[in-house]
């Protein structure tokens, strides 16, 4: 009997997989949307450990499942990309805009590869269709028809940008680039003078205005706006710089005058230019020595100024055209600024003092300057010098013979270090010594 219902079962269970089935799998079979998501999951999981290969595996699984799912081909173009598979990356990202063309980081992702692989003809393709989308692009689109040398359309771009948004750094280099090239010179003055007329309280555009009218040479017209600019916006200290050069053009001193004292008293003009406009105006007064009171007051401007010392600077201007007694002047006022322990400003004064025949002041000063500079041997010889002149012959020898100790390694000064030990022992009456420093300097010349 129990045999008997052993063999019925069996021939139950036979005739029923189901239940066989049911008995034999662990798990229930998933539907297709689940083995998606786990696909794709698995390849986030991937991307984020940096397994491009493995989450590429993951998303073609996705693909067989949903073979038309804009999101799968966009993941499989980021992996591609990092893997620098352009070509397929490209493939990707342009199948995910035909499924859904209105995202706009499917086009980001045709950009990026465009952008990588200096497809820049391709990038500005790209880049109008994600304009659309966001105007902000404009500014890589600049950026692109730069790197493609289409300079006109940049140069339009900006000036729009510009217009709508205001200026920007990279931009203005842009431009100053573009307008390195004259042919586009035109372009730009026939927009600066529309901006001029849209927007005459904007200094900017006058100024650059008058700088391309100026790199061009037309003086005529860089005073037209100059003047212009000066009666829409009084205050403008940049307008003071253009009429200061027409007012010397014109030699007209005192208006002149009055736009550099303007230029200099302001805090927003740059330290360059109110150097160089004050080097104008040296120049100028050196022909109309009726001003010089006028560059004194000019030079206080630079009384904090530390980048560069003005007063030596124009010592060193009056010293290389032989007008001693001004460079003396200048050099006395520049060491009066800086406690006179400049060296360079100390040895010019004191090749200064020479050629005044100021040896007093010299033999005074150079000692003055040994007891600060003991190692200086330049000061040994000026003060040797000086009381050679001043026939304190045994003083001059004894500096001499101290500076000599300190002297490497330039033959022009020990030249004159032997010439003037030699006029040295010549006042004392020893002629043996005084021939003995005369040749030495005689054979220096020589070699």
């Amino acid at each position: 009997m129990k045999k008997t219902i052993l063999t019925f079962l069996f021939l139950v269970l036979l005739c029923n997989p189901a239940v066989l089935m049911a008995q034999t799998e662990p798990e229930q079979i998933k539907p297709e949307t689940d083995k998606f998501q786990d696909f794709f999951y698995e390849s986030l999981m991937q991307k984020g450990i940096e397994n491009y290969d493995k989450a590429i595996i993951a998303l073609e699984q996705c693909l067989k499942i949903k073979p038309n799912d804009a999101t799968v081909y966009f993941e499989l173009g980021k992996n591609q990309l990092a893997l620098k598979d352009y070509r397929n990356a490209y493939n990707s990202f342009e199948k995910a805009t035909q499924i859904e063309p209105k995202n706009k980081w499917f086009w980001v992702g045709m950009y990026d590869v465009s952008y990588q692989t200096k497809d820049y003809n391709q990038a500005i393709v790209i880049v109008n269709k994600l304009i659309e989308f966001d105007q902000v692009y404009k500014e890589d689109l600049v950026s692109l028809y730069m790197n493609t040398q289409q300079f006109d359309k940049a140069l339009v771009l900006i000036n729009e940008l510009n217009d709508k948004i205001g200026k920007s750094d990279r931009r203005e280099l842009y431009k100053i680039q573009i307008l390195s090239q004259g042919k586009y010179q035109n372009a730009e003055i026939a927009n600066l003078i529309d901006q001029i007329n849209k927007k005459p309280k904007e200094e900017s555009n006058y100024i650059a205005l008058i700088r391309l009218y100026s790199e061009n040479d037309d003086v005529e017209k860089a005073l037209e706006i100059t003047q212009k600019l000066e009666a829409e916006i009084p205050t403008s200290v940049w307008a003071q710089v253009g009429l200061f050069k027409f007012y010397l053009d014109k030699n007209d001193g005192p208006k002149a005058i009055n736009s550099m004292n303007m230029v200099l008293a302001s805090s927003k003009m740059d330290s360059k230019i109110k150097h160089r406009i004050l080097n104008e105006f040296l120049i100028f007064v050196d022909t109309n020595p009726q001003y010089e009171i006028d560059l004194e007051k000019a030079i206080s401007y630079f009384d904090t100024d530390n980048s560069v010392d003005v007063s030596k600077e124009i010592g060193k201007y009056y010293h290389n055209k032989k007008q001693w007694e001004k460079a003396v002047k200048y050099y006395e006022q520049a060491l009066r600024k800086n406690s006179g322990q400049d060296i360079e400003a100390n040895l010019l004064l004191f090749q200064a003092y020479v050629e005044t025949k100021q040896f007093d002041l010299l033999a005074k000063k150079s000692s003055a300057m040994i007891e600060s500079f003991p190692t200086q041997p330049q000061f040994y010889y000026f003060s040797g010098l000086a009381n050679n002149q001043l026939k304190q012959f045994k003083k001059a020898k004894e500096m001499l013979e101290m500076g000599l100790d300190y002297l490497v390694n330039d033959v022009v000064l020990e030249i004159n270090f032997n010439v003037q030990l030699g006029e040295a022992y010549n006042g004392l009456g020893d002629q043996k010594k005084k021939e003995i420093y005369f040749s030495k300097a005689d054979s220096l010349l020589k070699k």
